[in-house]
């Protein structure tokens, strides 16, 4: 850690960690356990590598993109939202950006800037840490609601207590959650409208994981059960969709943000004098994203364009394919649940949580900077829920690199080898995080 200059653990970033243990399994000569990187662990959506060398053989590589998106993806995009979510977005409501990490950091950008006075981002946590950084980074304020113990009608006198003081511009959050997987009910998405609508907040969904909640068969085109969302209740809000995780495509960077009409066209004095384009749709593509990228690789557009278009006529079932996800959760959160750890966050109300692309573990007497360094001794590489946002104790577990019966049998054997020696410690009254009496 000292060697790469690593100050905390607990708040370094994923890269940080990644490197780190990718560093240590070079001296040690042995592999260490991913559980760190949200990495997709299957293979690449056929159709859109196809879709995309097509576009490549035929010469786009050399012409720009139009920044606003190419027919097909815009297109493609609104009939997958109609088909998944059971929404109308318009195609001129949706925008090709550089992955959801371009989109939530332009997004911010813009968000403080509509309103004096609102400048604050408030994270319903815990959630992705790169998203805090970004905030950090522009220089504007944010606000963190755990919600461990804040859901239901709790939530809203929390939310209420947050933006009465009128500084907050939008609220992010992931549904399922990065990290907990925890997922918002019908009752908690109507408090979030009301509140919405009610302190002229923007509301950022972000779609990571979309239909990954396994307990319900979601992913059959106009078909109930949709994919819940914010949109049912408010028009305040922007969608984020992204072909990472959904059809694999992490590799290529491509996104699509999708505003409502009413917050694309809505006009703001501010970006009337500062961009000389009074509407929010208007000064984020061409007064923002212009300037961030000059577009979205044009490729790469025409593989989503393609990989949703295939999705919404029945021909893709995506979230069939991620199902394997929940396969691999399950297998780990036995090995963690018999080696004397526990699930932090573990329900959503009165219904355990999915098995899915991550959940949270405790382990008894440790902080998650402890355990964290801990697991690492054992080869074992996670980051801890302090950098996510949460104030619980423990570590985030993502499955996607289990991918394989021998990373689950390193993975059973080290957590055993923690398990026993910390009883071993404990016995001989060692606390193994500072090696000092209990």
């Amino acid at each position: 850690m000292k060697a790469m200059n690593i100050v905390n653990i607990s708040s370094a970033t994923i890269r940080q960690i990644m490197a780190l243990a990718t560093r240590l399994e070079s001296i040690m000569g042995e592999p260490f356990v991913h559980l760190e990187m949200g990495n997709p662990g299957l293979p690449a959506s056929k159709i859109g590598i196809d879709a995309e060398r097509d576009a490549l053989l035929k010469g786009i590589a050399g012409q720009y993109p139009n920044i606003i998106g190419i027919p097909e993806l815009k297109e493609n995009g609104s009939r997958f939202l109609k088909a998944f979510l059971d929404i109308e977005i318009p195609p001129r409501c949706v925008v090709p950006t550089v992955g959801s990490m371009q989109a939530t950091f332009t997004l911010f950008l813009l968000l403080g800037q509509r309103l004096p006075g609102k400048d604050t981002i408030l994270f319903l946590d815990p959630g992705f840490p790169a998203q805090h950084n970004q905030v950090k980074l522009l220089g504007l304020n944010q606000q963190s609601l755990d919600m461990y113990d804040c859901r239901g009608e709790a939530l809203e006198a929390r939310l209420e207590e947050i933006l009465s003081s009128g500084r907050v511009t939008a609220i992010l959050y992931n549904n399922p959650n990065n990290p907990a997987w925890t997922n918002l009910t019908d009752a908690e998405y109507e408090i979030l409208a009301r509140m919405a609508e009610k302190h002229d907040v923007i509301i950022i969904e972000d779609h990571a994981y979309m239909g990954m909640d396994f307990r319900t068969r979601y992913g059959i085109p106009y078909r109930e059960p949709f994919v819940p969302t914010v949109a049912h209740y408010t028009d305040r809000c922007i969608l984020l969709v992204s072909a990472s995780k959904i059809f694999s495509y992490a590799g290529q960077r491509i996104a699509m943000v999708c505003m409502s009409p009413s917050v694309a066209d809505r006009v703001y004095p501010f970006l009337e004098h500062f961009y000389e384009m009074p509407a929010f749709g208007d000064a984020y593509v061409y007064g923002v994203l212009y300037c961030a990228s000059s577009g979205t690789s044009h490729s790469a557009q025409h593989a989503f364009a393609a990989m949703l278009g295939a999705a919404a006529d029945g021909k893709l079932d995506f979230v069939a394919e991620t199902g394997e996800y929940g396969r691999r959760a399950a297998i780990a959160k036995k090995l963690f649940m018999d080696n004397g750890f526990h699930l932090v966050y573990a329900s959503d109300g009165d219904q355990p949580i999915s098995d899915g692309f991550f959940f949270t573990v405790g382990y008894p007497g440790m902080t998650g900077e402890e355990l964290q360094i801990w697991l690492l001794r054992y080869g074992i590489s996670t980051i801890s829920l302090l950098s996510t946002g949460s104030r619980q104790e423990g570590v985030r577990i993502c499955v996607s690199l289990l991918s394989d019966d021998g990373a689950f049998t390193r993975l059973g054997e080290r957590l055993a080898a923690f398990h026993n020696d910390n009883h071993a410690y404990r016995a001989s009254e060692i606390c193994p995080p500072c090696s000092s009496r209990i």
